[in-house]
Formats: structure tokens, sequence, C-alpha cells
């Protein structure tokens, strides 16, 4: 019985494509596909922003003001730095060069974490501070309204959290896979795939910051 050794980077495309290319080819088609679903997923929560802050610009304003800019601005510096690592693992896995893959895999992980321990400690405070969706709210302020900026608030950063521990997932894996050298110049789709997941989850952010703590 002979058995079938696996060469390190090396991929045998699927019977139902044609060669490697178009098997790429499609696979990024797909991502992309995935990508404006998740565009339609966020846009509601987005719409629904739009509507409520040009109909309460005041209890916005004052909404924004008990946000910590800082600690976003922070968060948004850690998200823009895990791009770029995530970039570099993505050219590191085209190059094949396995351990700078894994480096820089990681990095961006650790700077994931980062993210979400910050969120974590933004949570807990505004907890404490009563600064909860609808009903729950209990935070002094001047405008009845504001709560509905928090529901949207918790909302979009919830979602947006939960992407954040998919793509830490999704990225623990490829980084796992190429500790296995299983990624080199003639594969390294999933590489690419997962860059691509993480940088839109990071573009969300960008679009996060500004709306929720920089209104002036």
């Amino acid at each position: 019985m002979s058995h079938t050794q696996t060469t390190p980077g090396k991929h045998h495309f699927a019977h139902h494509f044609k060669d490697a290319h178009h098997e790429f080819d499609s696979c990024k088609v797909g991502m992309w596909l995935f990508l404006l679903q998740e565009v339609l997923f966020f846009a509601p929560l987005f719409v629904a922003y739009s509507l409520f802050r040009s109909t309460h610009p005041e209890a916005f304003l004052e909404a924004s003001h008990l946000l910590n800019w800082k600690l976003g601005a922070f968060n948004t510096a850690v998200l823009i730095s895990s791009s770029f690592t995530m970039a570099l693992g993505v050219n590191a896995a085209q190059r094949g060069l396995h351990r700078k893959t894994v480096k820089y895999l990681a990095l961006t992980i650790l700077f994931s974490i980062i993210f979400l321990i910050v969120k974590y400690f933004e949570y807990t405070h505004k907890i404490h501070a009563g600064l909860l969706p609808a009903g729950m709210f209990s935070h002094p302020v001047q405008h009845d309204k504001t709560p509905i900026f928090f529901s949207i608030y918790f909302m979009m950063t919830g979602l947006h959290g939960i992407h954040v521990l998919i793509g830490i997932g999704l990225i623990f894996w490829i980084m796992m896979r190429a500790k296995n050298e299983e990624f080199g110049p003639e594969y390294f789709t999933p590489v690419e795939l997962v860059g691509l997941y993480w940088h839109f989850v990071d573009l969300v952010w960008i679009y996060l910051f500004p709306l929720l703590y920089l209104i002036r």
C-alpha cells in the first residue's frame, strides 16, 4: 500500500477547478461576496445611527462626550497596527517565509487581544456608570434621548467585537497551519482570505471611532 506524502507549501487544487489559479480566483471572489454580505449586515446599524443622530443631535453630542475618546483613539491605532502585521503575514506566506508568517500572525492576534482588553475596561466603566442601553440607562443626563445613543453604541461595538473574536480564531487557525509549513509561493489562499476579512473588521472600526467618539 502506497502512502501519499504532502510537501510543505505544496497544494493540490480540487478536481472541479481548472488549475490552482482558477481555485484561488474563485475563493477570492467568494470572500468578496461574503464581505459584501457583511457590509449589508452592518448597514442597518449605520442607517439607524444616521436617522437617530439627525433627529436627536443634542442627545448624541452629549452622549459622545461621555465616551473616552483617548481609549477609542488608542484602539484605533492598535487595529491599524494589526492590519499592518496581517499584511506582513500574508506577504511572508506568499514568499514561503514560515517563521515570519507565524511571527506576524501572532503579533496580529496580540494586537486584537489588546483591543478587546481595552473594550472590556470601557464596557466595565459604562456598566458601573449606568451608561447602558434603553431602560437600563441610569446615568444623569440633560437629554432624555441620550440612552438611544448607547443602545446603538453597544449594538455596533458589540457586533464588531464578535467579529474580532471570530478573526482571532481564524488567524490562530492559519497560524497553526503556517507553523506546519503548509503555505508557500504555490499556496497561500487561506492566509490571504483571512487577511481580507481582518482588514474589513479593521475598516469597520475606523468608521465607528469618529461616528461614536468624535461627535462635535
